[in-house]
Formats: structure tokens, C-alpha cells, sequence
């Protein structure tokens, strides 16, 4: 069955079971595909996740009836592990970055409706996927993100870093902590 996000909303403590359940389905997807790199020895951990919460940075997408269908970190400023880049960034200006990113099995349009919720929220936007994570390698194809380069993450471990920046019109819906899907 598919489903689709019909909003965002910032993630509470009480979703932390569905959180590090949908991560699990995500890493057990990127092992299924060859990814046996990424997301490794506990990564992402539930303190990571609780801490992400506590520091207003973790949010999740929900389906029309109100299920959890996937969740990722937004954060905005400085993301240490960016300031060394084999490569260069697009842009220096003020950037936000997604990490952390998990749905379950069936959720379509997860990634473009995260990217357009972002596009209101941030001038640019960052992140970073392990080589072997071919399907965010294509959504960053496919919503136009420009490869960037490499950066190393704290285990020494190297990930391809993508940037994309937003010019004014691309704020298409309003500035608020919350998303509904507008058909």
C-alpha cells in the first residue's frame, strides 16, 4: 500500500517508538540494496534521536490519517563535518541540513515533499548519503541538488555531499513549524 505525506509537524517524544522503528525499516532497506556501510554500529541511536528532538530538530511526515510515514533531522547552521570538502560548496550562505532521513516501505514523495517544505524554511539546503545509498543518490538527481564533493563524517567513513539553494520564488508555502500537503 502506498502512502503519501500529507503533512509535517516536528516530532515529539511520544513518536520515538515509531522514529527508531522507521529507521530500522530504512537501514534494513539500505542493506537489502548493498548498503552495508551506512548507518552502521547503532547509527542513528535513540539519544541521537532524543537529543534532535529536545533541540527542536527532528521532524516527522504523516499520512492523511495521521500515521507516521517518515522522519528527518533539519537543522540549520554550521554542520562541522561540512567545513572540510573535497570539492566546494555551491554557496556560503546560511544553510539548513537534512540528516537522519527514514520512511517505511510504500511512502511515496517523501524526499520532493521534504525539499519543498525546506525550500520555505532555509535560502540552502545540504546533505550527505554514502555512495552505495542509490536511491538518495538519485533523489538528488531527480530534485536538483548539485553535487558538491566529499566529506568524511566522525568514524573517518567518506560521504558524497550535495547542495541546493533556493532563489525567492520557490517559497511556495508559508513560513509556519507545520506542513499539510496543499492538492
Amino acid at each position: 500500500m502506498t502512502q503519501e505525506v500529507a503533512f509535517i509537524r516536528r516530532a515529539t517524544i511520544h513518536d520515538i517508538n515509531i522514529i527508531m522503528n522507521l529507521l530500522d525499516e530504512a537501514r534494513n532497506k539500505m542493506r537489502a540494496l548493498g548498503n552495508d556501510i551506512q548507518w552502521i554500529n547503532g547509527y542513528p541511536s535513540r539519544q541521537i534521536i532524543t537529543t534532535d528532538i529536545a533541540q527542536d530538530n527532528y521532524y516527522v511526515c504523516c499520512d492523511k490519517e495521521n500515521n507516521i510515514i517518515a522522519s528527518f533531522a533539519f537543522i540549520f547552521g554550521n554542520d562541522p563535518t561540512y567545513n572540510n570538502i573535497e570539492g566546494a560548496w555551491l554557496s556560503q550562505q546560511p544553510y539548513a541540513t537534512i540528516h537522519r532521513l527514514g520512511s517505511c516501505i510504500g511512502a511515496i514523495g517523501v524526499f520532493h515533499t521534504i525539499v519543498l517544505w525546506a525550500s520555505t524554511r532555509c535560502q540552502s539546503l545540504r546533505f550527505d548519503t554514502h555512495e552505495k545509498n542509490t536511491p538518495m543518490l538519485r533523489q538528488a538527481e531527480r530534485e536538483g541538488f548539485n553535487y558538491c564533493g566529499i566529506i568524511y563524517v566522525s568514524d573517518g567513513t567518506p560521504r558524497k555531499a550535495f547542495q541546493r539553494d533556493f532563489s525567492d520564488d520557490c517559497h511556495t508555502y508559508p513560513r509556519n513549524t507545520s506542513y499539510s500537503r496543499q492538492k
